[in-house]
């Protein structure tokens, strides 16, 4: 995993606004972005990222997004894929995501796959933390115990972002094609997935600390962009309940 500030910063607070265009839309926002932003070191291409994702029984989670709360939260194992097999030693990030009105907070750590998994799924702590991690590996280990959190699906895609320079610090605009999910057999280094989105589609999402820049509202306008409510981790549960009877029958009857 390359060594870049986006994927490595520990904390975050922004305003997220998010977009379903199609992939002809899609290159041609970038092509006007591309006079104000540069790729991240990453995204010169594109990179994967799959994502596990942890739940309660009755998918609190779930449907703490779905009733529109507004403090929310909910925990994942994120992995930034680079070509290299995932094995037990690979560094992946435990993260804590929330929300918080129209404002998305998040926290994480970087651990070795081996430690996450047996933090998120066996609840046994790391050893060696760093003392800038104690507080969240705290939070999480209380979170998991308090939900009786497990894992519940993994989902995978394709992304390619954006970054602002120096006049448009902490501005990040990414594109994620190729959405997958999995709900069986949920190990990070398993890639099959279903799809989730029409193979034409992609979200895009944009990411401000602050507000949009006046040229960045004028460009949506433009294409006129309308924002829509996305969740990756819901739609995974929606279809799922929709394939798989079984796992509809324990999501649905949740609520």
């Amino acid at each position: 995993m390359a060594n870049n500030l986006s994927h490595t910063i520990r904390r975050f607070n922004r305003f997220e606004l998010k977009y379903l265009v199609n992939l002809r839309q899609a290159e041609t926002f970038k092509m006007a972005l591309r006079k104000y932003l540069q790729a991240d070191e990453h995204s010169r291409g594109s990179y994967a990222l799959s994502s596990l994702y942890y739940d309660s029984p009755d998918f609190r989670c779930y449907w703490e997004k779905v009733d529109g709360i507004r403090f929310r939260r909910k925990l994942r194992i994120r992995h930034y894929e680079n070509g290299a097999a995932l094995t037990p030693s690979t560094p992946v990030f435990v993260e804590i995501k929330q929300r918080l009105d129209r404002v998305t907070q998040k926290r994480r750590v970087l651990m070795p796959y081996a430690d996450a998994l047996a933090l998120c799924n066996r609840r046994e702590l790391p050893t060696n933390v760093a003392a800038e991690d104690e507080a969240l590996i705290s939070e999480v280990y209380s979170y998991l115990w308090e939900y009786n959190l497990r894992p519940v699906s993994i989902v995978r895609y394709q992304r390619q972002a954006f970054i602002g320079a120096e006049y448009d610090l902490g501005l990040r605009v990414t594109f994620d094609t190729q959405l997958g999910y999995q709900v069986h057999q949920l190990r990070l280094q398993d890639a099959a997935t279903l799809p989730m989105l029409s193979p034409d589609r992609a979200v895009m999402e944009i990411k401000v600390n602050e507000r949009l820049p006046y040229w960045l509202a004028d460009m949506i306008a433009a294409h006129n962009l309308k924002t829509v409510r996305v969740s990756k981790y819901c739609r995974s549960i929606d279809l799922a309940n929709a394939n798989v009877p079984a796992f509809s029958q324990l999501a649905l009857s949740a609520h």
